[in-house]
């Protein structure tokens, strides 16, 4: 049951838009860009972030989806190299993205997933809700909406390609 709608689909539409602006200011244009989207819907917000870029520069970025299932600390099993990005990021400016931050946790195991697949030249980091509450020293360098929430809410991010509906709501 919804508590409360936080984002609809105008506002998570200006979120993407102003998130990728602040991409392209950041690293003075995209050379040497790629995006890398954590499954699930990290990876489609990736890919509106790369369709804003090309929209705006028009260049393709590459975007990549990463699975982190076989890097998370509460799987018991050893990366087996699933999620593997199919292009060497060696020298790379990659920007994982996600649909919330809360604890870390999910970040640090998708940059783990990164580190074993080579050195990128940097991670950035942009989530479309960091709702805090970290257990892990990782902050985001490109955010939608600070929501802070309390530990017992949950925020859902509902997205067009999987959900049929753009919105943001906390349950």
């Amino acid at each position: 049951m919804e508590k409360a709608l936080i984002l609809d689909d105008k506002a998570m539409t200006r979120a993407i838009n102003r998130i990728s602006y602040e991409i392209i200011e950041r690293n003075k244009g995209v050379e040497d860009l790629c995006l890398v989207g954590i499954l699930s819907r990290g990876y489609d917000l990736a890919c509106r972030i790369a369709a804003k870029i090309f929209q705006v520069e028009g260049v393709q970025v590459t975007v990549e989806c990463l699975d982190i299932t076989p890097y998370r600390d509460d799987n018991r099993r050893q990366p087996a190299g699933s999620g593997q990005i199919p292009f060497d990021i060696g020298g790379k400016k990659l920007v994982l993205v996600d649909d919330v931050i809360y604890t870390g946790r999910s970040v640090r195991a998708a940059i783990d997933a990164i580190m074993a697949m080579g050195r990128p030249q940097c991670i950035q980091l942009a989530v479309l809700v960091d709702r805090g509450h970290r257990e892990l020293p990782i902050r985001a360098d490109f955010i939608g909406k600070n929501l802070p929430t309390s530990r017992e809410e949950n925020v859902r991010v509902f997205v067009r390609e999987r959900d049929g509906v753009d919105k943001v709501v906390i349950i």
